[in-house]
């Protein structure tokens, strides 16, 4: 790897173009290195995860929006919606929004953790729907989504968006369009003009993950999304973008994040180095925030093994845990929200106080039953919460930040005071699915997601098309690209019942 440096240039010093941080995206996205086999096999897996939880999100409202809205632009040839039959396109920009939004609506699907915060597999919708429209290959799309992967998991280990209250979508933006650059063979100064557009369109506040989170949190990805399908068009149309977009005296970095007197180190593969980033990231077993995945681990253990641990004989549950945890999705936030029982679900997924109590008391958890209003608001898991507090340890934060694998955590050490003194300390690093986890996630685990997920929601028979068409994926003609999505069972997914807009 090779570190790019990265500062802000005052406009009479003229940053020349081969120097800006968009232009060594755009070298990195235009290298023709072969995509090796365990990065093939990583992307063949988290293209079964993104379907697994766009699956279980297609009857849930903002997938029906964004669904709807994107059956207001069918296009020919153009790309598939999960959800509805293969043979029904629409513009590829749409099929990006809706497949983003049903991929992202569950908080359920892969993260990558570092200086910023990501979900790289909101990379894919965009780059198949591009796939789709164009007649890519399998090949090709493979390629197209390890750069996506690799750009995203570079900028977040460098660049820290949420210090600023930026959004984390800020670098899904580049990285989407770097990885359409890919797929579709353009030459640097395309690839280069559609990433400064990208980032230029996909800078907002963090306001959609505090508070009172609304349905914009899965819709912000697919924001991003659709602007780098949207921004790479252009581009490949000869239109260009502000520049230098990072580095310019008013550009993102000057104004939205560390300002004039900022530095980055951001690596980058060096030419002909292979695209490894993806093998750095992470799944989900449990639809939650990522920081809250180990806890929930930590809550399943100790309800099998401390039952004596009840709402009425806890006198105080302390999480002892990383910056970030405390502080955006845990007490240190001061969201009075995260301890309300009528939060939204958006809401409660980002309440590891919440999490921890409902682990804790029914050793499971389940993307729909355990955030329903009913359970929020049972009383005795009410009672529990309200006395589960986090509190930041430099040590967690430490390790959260580390760049050493084998340290590297997302967890933390509880406390439990019980009324009778007695006290229970344990800690856990990493969530059971993590690679250095308990049960590390693999093929069988991905695609038992998968089952599990679809079930009810799609034909068996459809459940194994899909399998065996995605394990080929390296293989795939053009005209099977077509297949790389799902149509849910007859009597499921209803138009009438659509919400209406303005198309």
């Amino acid at each position: 790897m090779k570190l790019h440096h990265v500062r802000v240039y005052r406009s009479e010093e003229n940053l020349a173009r081969e120097d800006q941080l968009a232009y060594a995206i755009a070298e990195v996205a235009a290298d023709p290195v072969a995509v090796t086999d365990e990065v093939t096999e990583m992307v063949i897996n988290r293209m079964i995860d993104n379907a697994a939880v766009a699956t279980a999100s297609l009857t849930r409202a903002p997938a029906v929006a964004a669904r709807s809205q994107a059956e207001a632009h069918p296009f020919s040839p153009g790309s598939t919606v999960f959800g509805l039959d293969a043979a029904e396109r629409v513009s590829p920009e749409w099929a990006a929004w809706a497949n983003g939004v049903a991929v992202r609506e569950l908080d359920y699907h892969d993260t990558f953790l570092a200086a910023e915060y990501s979900h790289p597999g909101d990379n894919i919708p965009p780059i198949l729907a591009v796939a789709q429209h164009v007649g890519s290959t399998g090949a090709d799309l493979v390629r197209g989504i390890a750069t996506g992967y690799e750009i995203q998991v570079d900028l977040v280990k460098a660049i820290s968006l949420h210090a600023h209250k930026i959004d984390h979508v800020a670098h899904l933006g580049p990285s989407a369009a770097a990885g359409i650059g890919t797929l579709l063979g353009l030459d640097v100064q395309t690839i280069f003009q559609a990433v400064g557009q990208a980032l230029h369109t996909t800078t907002a506040t963090r306001q959609s993950r505090k508070g009172e989170i609304s349905t914009w949190k899965a819709h912000a990805p697919a924001f991003a999304g659709k602007m780098a399908v949207e921004a790479v068009d252009r581009a490949m149309r000869g239109q260009t973008s502000p520049t230098p977009i990072y580095e310019g005296e008013d550009g993102v970095i000057a104004w939205l994040l560390d300002g004039p007197d900022a530095r980055y180190e951001v690596p980058l593969p060096e030419r002909g180095e292979a695209k490894r980033a993806i093998l750095d990231t992470y799944t989900k077993e449990h639809s939650a925030e990522y920081q809250a995945q180990a806890w929930i681990d930590m809550g399943r253990k100790l309800h099998h093994g401390h039952p004596e641990v009840t709402a009425d004989s806890v006198e105080s549950i302390v999480l002892h845990t990383s910056h970030h945890t405390h502080y955006v999705i845990g007490s240190g936030a001061n969201d009075p929200q995260k301890y309300d029982p009528a939060a939204s679900r958006e809401t409660l997924d980002h309440s590891v106080p919440y999490i921890f109590a409902v682990a804790l008391q029914d050793g499971e958890w389940n993307h729909e039953r355990s955030y329903a209003p009913e359970r929020a608001g049972r009383a005795d898991t009410v009672k529990l919460w309200q006395k589960i507090s986090t509190e930041e340890d430099a040590e967690w934060t430490r390790r959260y930040h580390s760049n050493d694998p084998a340290e590297k955590a997302f967890g933390g050490r509880v406390e439990i005071t019980l009324t009778d003194g007695t006290r229970i300390v344990d800690e856990i690093a990493v969530a059971d699915a993590h690679p250095l986890g308990a049960r590390p996630f693999a093929r069988e685990q991905y695609t038992q997601k998968f089952r599990t997920l679809a079930d009810g929601v799609l034909e068996p028979a459809e459940i194994e098309r899909f399998l065996e068409l995605v394990q080929r994926l390296p293989e795939l003609e053009p005209h099977e690209l077509a297949g790389l999505t799902v149509t849910a069972k007859p009597g499921l997914i209803i138009a009438a019942d659509n919400p209406k807009g303005l198309f």
